[in-house]
């Protein structure tokens, strides 16, 4: 069996008496690329936190890189490349100036040399002068990545890291990604970008502080086991709202000019589609579920944290 970068159990994280992490499991091999799927405020970043032993859980036991989280969480931050959602380096700083100070808070005894090795690493040897303020969104993310790699972590820690960025920096991104991982480096990468999820490895997927389901796309996708149709022609799209609003119906997304319908019991779903059939303009197929339809419906069936929680009331207003 692959040796486990990550092994962590029932870890939880609890604010205002809400379970923002319940009780995850979460297992990642060395060098594989796992995929942190969810939506905004699924608890994702206070995942990663605790893992590379920013937040201390409230409950929970395991390993990060062999390394007990909570007794050795400063030894793991040694060890783990964390890149944050926003640019969180000094942007009136050169690109050189911020990976130098990097390297001076990890105490790297040939720091001058690991600097032009991270600027190499990245294609960023000629802009090196220039400030980091300045640079567009593919450049500050290959600067943060740099400084993430400058101390040759083991683990990367990703969260959202293509959030604003084009779409070939994006992909010239995950190539890097994926070469790092052929050099044995495992990376946990949270995001909300489906295209995204299918470059991984795996894929964990979670929503309201809960994992729904894990595996390869194509195991999540086939283990669903979510029976879609296909609405195509004039005025499909105007049938959104509508059909949301059936019982059955676990998600609805419009793809291109096709509507997607999905749901579990296939009879609900054709009772739902029986006045859409009527509609001589229209035309109705079965579909293959992709990864998209899937994650939808999953978070259609899941229990929001919000509710039993002291302050929920609060919050819905």
């Amino acid at each position: 069996m692959t040796e486990l970068a990550i092994d962590v159990r029932g870890l939880t994280k609890n604010y205002g008496g809400r379970a923002v992490v319940d009780h995850i499991d979460l297992q990642v091999g060395t060098g594989r690329i796992c995929g942190f799927l969810g939506p905004n405020g699924s608890g994702k970043t206070t995942t990663i936190r605790m893992l590379c032993g920013l937040l201390t859980p409230d409950a929970g036991t395991g390993q990060c890189l062999g390394l007990d989280i909570i007794r050795e969480a400063a030894a793991i931050k040694r060890q783990v490349g964390y890149m944050t959602q926003k640019f969180g380096l000094y942007e009136d700083l050169s690109i050189r100036e911020n990976l130098d100070f990097v390297a001076r808070l990890f105490e790297l005894p040939e720091r001058r040399v690991a600097v032009d090795h991270a600027l190499e690493r990245l294609g960023l040897s000629a802009r090196q002068k220039q400030l980091a303020g300045n640079l567009s969104g593919g450049w500050k993310q290959r600067l943060a990545l740099a400084a993430c790699l400058i101390h040759q972590p083991r683990l990367l820690l990703l969260d959202e890291p293509t959030a604003g960025v084009d779409p070939k920096a994006r992909r010239d991104f995950w190539d890097q990604i994926h070469e790092l991982a052929t050099q044995g480096i495992t990376v946990l990468v949270s995001t909300h970008y489906m295209d995204e999820a299918a470059r991984c490895h795996e894929l964990v997927c979670i929503a309201y502080g809960s994992i729904l389901a894990r595996g390869t796309e194509a195991d999540i996708i086939e283990n669903s086991q979510l029976k879609v149709w296909a609405i195509e022609g004039e005025g499909s799209q105007a049938l959104l709202a509508s059909l949301k609003a059936q019982p059955g119906v676990l998600s609805v997304a419009a793809f291109g000019n096709a509507v997607h319908v999905a749901g579990l019991d296939a009879v609900l779903v054709e009772q739902a589609l029986r006045p859409v059939r009527a509609q001589a303009t229209l035309r109705i197929t079965t579909a293959q579920a992709n990864l998209e339809d899937v994650f939808i419906s999953l978070i259609a069936r899941a229990q929001d944290n919000f509710v039993d929680a002291a302050d929920a009331p609060e919050v819905r207003a």
